[in-house]
C-alpha cells in the first residue's frame, strides 16, 4: 500500500511556517515529510530558502514523522562530510526517524562558491564518491580519504544514530536511476515513470524502496489555481537542462516567462475538484512508487490540510 507524505518545501516558507505546516500534516494524517534544500529559491517571488539542516533538527521536536531530504548535494557547495556529520545528526534528533535524499544539483544552489560547474557525467562520478565518503563516516570509525574529487583526513563522527541513516538517489533519467540502483538504498523522483522504477529495480533496487513528490494547487476555482501554480512554479516546467545550469533566480524568472500556463496546467492538479488530485496519486502508485509526497503550492496550507481530511482521505480510503 503507497504511504502519502507531506512535501515542505524551503524555497516558498520561512522555517517557522515550514515546522507548523509538518505539525498539521501530521495532525492531517500524513505519514512522512520531504524536505527540499536550497541556497537560493528558484525565483524571486517564492522567496525563501532557509538553512535546512537547522529546520529539521526543529521538525524533531515539533512532531513524531519521519523526515526525507529531497535533496542535498554533496558535492560542491557543502563538502560530503559535513553533509555525513549533518545526517548522523539529523538521524540522532529524529531516533532513526530520517533519510538522506542526495542529487547531482542545480548551478542555481552549488554555483556559489565559483568552482566550475561540471557536466551531469562528472556530476554523477562526484555523486558516487560522495556516497562512499559519507557512508565510510558514518561507520563512526576515523578515516582518511583521498579520491579523485573529494579528501579527507582524519575525520570521525561521535554523534551518531543508533543505526546509520539510509542513503536514498534522485534520478531523472536512465544512467541517474541505475546509479541510484546501484550504490544508493531507495530511489527518488518527481515523475511519475514506471520505466525509471524498472530500471532502478534492474540496476540492484529490487526490494528497495521509491519515493516520488509533486505539486498540487487547491484553490476555489481551477483558475485560481492555476494562476497561483503559474505564478509560482511555473519554472518546472523548463525543457532540457536549463534546470540544473541557470545560475539565479533571475535567470529562472527569464525563463519561466517564456512556460506557458497550458503546460502547468497540464503537470499540476489544480482547483477544488478532489478526483484531480486523487488520480495524480494514483498515478504514481501504478508507476511503482511505494511512498508519495504531495506540495500544496501558494499560501493556502490550511485550506489544503482541511481539504485533503475532509475529501482527499475518504476517496483515497475507500
Amino acid at each position: 500500500m503507497t504511504t502519502l507524505g507531506y512535501l515542505l518545501t524551503s524555497e516558498e516558507f520561512h522555517p517557522n511556517e515550514l515546522v507548523r505546516q509538518a505539525v498539521r500534516a501530521e495532525a492531517a494524517g500524513f505519514e512522512r515529510l520531504w524536505i527540499s534544500d536550497h541556497f537560493h529559491p528558484w525565483s524571486e517571488q517564492q522567496g525563501h530558502s532557509p538553512f535546512v539542516w537547522s529546520v529539521i533538527g526543529a521538525l524533531s521536536q515539533a512532531c513524531s514523522l519521519p523526515v526525507t531530504m529531497a535533496v542535498t548535494c554533496p558535492i560542491m557547495r557543502i563538502h560530503p562530510a559535513v553533509i555525513a556529520q549533518a545526517a548522523a545528526t539529523a538521524a540522532a534528533q529524529l531516533d532513526g526517524r530520517f533519510v538522506l535524499g542526495v542529487g547531482t544539483g542545480e548551478a542555481l544552489n552549488e554555483h556559489i562558491t565559483g568552482q566550475r560547474w561540471p557536466t551531469t557525467a562528472v556530476r554523477r562520478d562526484m555523486l558516487e564518491e560522495a556516497v562512499s565518503v559519507i557512508r565510510k563516516l558514518f561507520s563512526g570509525k576515523e578515516i582518511s580519504h583521498h579520491g579523485r574529487y573529494f579528501t579527507v583526513e582524519n575525520a570521525r563522527l561521535y554523534t551518531l544514530p543508533s543505526q546509520p541513516a539510509p542513503i536514498y538517489i534522485s534520478g531523472y533519467g536512465a544512467r541517474a536511476a541505475g546509479l541510484a540502483g546501484r550504490i544508493g538504498d531507495g530511489f527518488q523522483c518527481t515523475m511519475p515513470s514506471a520505466e525509471l522504477v524498472s530500471q532502478f529495480r534492474q540496476a540492484g533496487g529490487a526490494g528497495k524502496p521509491t519515493q516520488a513528490g509533486f505539486k498540487v494547487c487547491h484553490a476555489s476555482t481551477r483558475q485560481d489555481g492555476l494562476r497561483t501554480a503559474h505564478s509560482l512554479w511555473a519554472n518546472e516546467q523548463l525543457p532540457g537542462q536549463l534546470g540544473q545550469i541557470l545560475p539565479t533566480p533571475r535567470d529562472f524568472e527569464q525563463a519561466a516567462s517564456l512556460v506557458p500556463e497550458s503546460a502547468v496546467e497540464q503537470a499540476v492538479p489544480c482547483g477544488p475538484d478532489a478526483k484531480a488530485f486523487v488520480d495524480r496519486i494514483r498515478e504514481f502508485a501504478d508507476a511503482g512508487f511505494d511512498e508519495v509526497y504531495v506540495q500544496q503550492i501558494g499560501p493556502d496550507q490550511d485550506r489544503f490540510f482541511d481539504f485533503w481530511e475532509s475529501e482527499i482521505a475518504p476517496e483515497l480510503a475507500a
